[in-house]
């Protein structure tokens, strides 16, 4: 073999040899940490995981093969979240994905250098995990869980259902709801022709829910805002039995709640807000900057009605607002 011939093959087995060895070598594994609001076997916590893997396998992600992703589930305790916010922080992972305001703030105090994406959380601009809904500016984006501007929606749904209506209150845990304040402002707003005498219930455990509700029901005319913060959605079933105890027409903001005998809810659909998360969490994993990922808005709400419920507190449901309603459970 003359030299140049041997020099030119030389070099052609250089230039090939890396890239079959590259595509031998196996994909590196990504290691991310996802903490739950919710209790593990609350049915809402397994739809919205159930539509997260489901989207991450879509994009390519294959826990065990090309993804590890390392689970903590709070169940409405403000302890057991900064203990697992430690945890996963100290875990160093590629990225954390946060479903709450209250996972958001732990995470957001805990690290300032690991990419954080957070999922159904309120008011991220108001609670300063942003510096701007366009363009986040710090190491964490996601997915807001309700707009402001729908707040008030829940007072008109009361008043439609139950027009007497003249008193109502929010009912909320100012330790897991710490944007309350913002939900009263825009339930104050509310037009003329809705006036209700709004007050706050705010409540730290379950003998503050019953003491709240007994209050409101002491005189005709009261309602209730459950307006779905993980401490009222863990303890769900207590409000829904009180609301029922006394007759008090509530609206809530999560489907399954009114699954589950409730009255009515309006609000986002949380598997969808959990389920698009995947995509930022694609994004980051493959080199984009959360400071430059937008925060979004939820793109699907449900009014769901429980007309059972209704007949149990002797409401009779117009039919215009059944005609719209995205879901009738009789």
């Amino acid at each position: 073999m003359k030299r140049r011939e041997f020099i030119t093959l030389l070099g052609s087995a250089a230039a090939t040899w890396p890239l079959a060895a590259r595509a031998q070598q196996p994909e590196r594994m990504r290691r991310i940490g996802v903490l739950m609001a919710f209790a593990e076997d609350d049915q809402e916590t397994k739809a919205r995981l159930a539509a997260f893997r489901q989207a991450l396998q879509t994009l390519g992600w294959i826990e065990g093969r090309n993804i590890h992703i390392d689970y903590r589930f709070a169940g409405g305790d403000p302890a057991r979240v900064q203990d697992y916010v430690a945890e996963l922080v100290n875990a160093a992972p590629d990225l954390i994905v946060g479903h709450s305001t209250p996972v958001a703030a732990a995470l957001k105090q805990a690290t300032s250098t690991i990419p954080i994406v957070f999922a159904a959380v309120n008011d991220p601009l108001g609670q300063g995990f942003v510096a701007n809904l366009a363009h986040p500016g710090r190491n964490i984006t996601g997915f807001a869980f309700i707009e402001l501007t729908v707040v008030g929606k829940w007072l008109e749904l009361l008043k439609e259902i139950a027009p007497s209506l003249r008193r109502v209150a929010l009912i909320f845990n100012p330790q897991t709801a710490p944007h309350f304040p913002v939900y009263l402002r825009e339930l104050g707003a509310a037009p003329a022709r809705l006036a209700a005498e709004l007050t706050a219930a705010p409540v730290r455990d379950e003998a503050e829910i019953e003491a709240a509700i007994a209050a409101l029901a002491r005189e005709p005319g009261g309602g209730l805002i459950a307006a779905g913060d993980v401490f009222t959605n863990a303890h769900r079933a207590l409000i829904m039995a009180l609301a029922e105890r006394h007759r008090l027409p509530a609206v809530y903001s999560l489907r399954q709640t009114v699954a589950e005998g409730g009255l009515m809810s309006y609000g986002p659909d949380g598997v969808d807000v959990v389920r698009r998360s995947a995509s930022y969490v694609d994004r980051i994993l493959k080199g984009a900057a959360p400071a430059e990922l937008p925060v979004q808005q939820p793109t699907k709400y449900e009014l769901v009605i429980n007309l059972k419920t209704a007949k149990a507190l002797g409401l009779d449901v117009p039919p215009m607002l059944l005609g719209r309603a995205d879901e009738v459970i009789e």
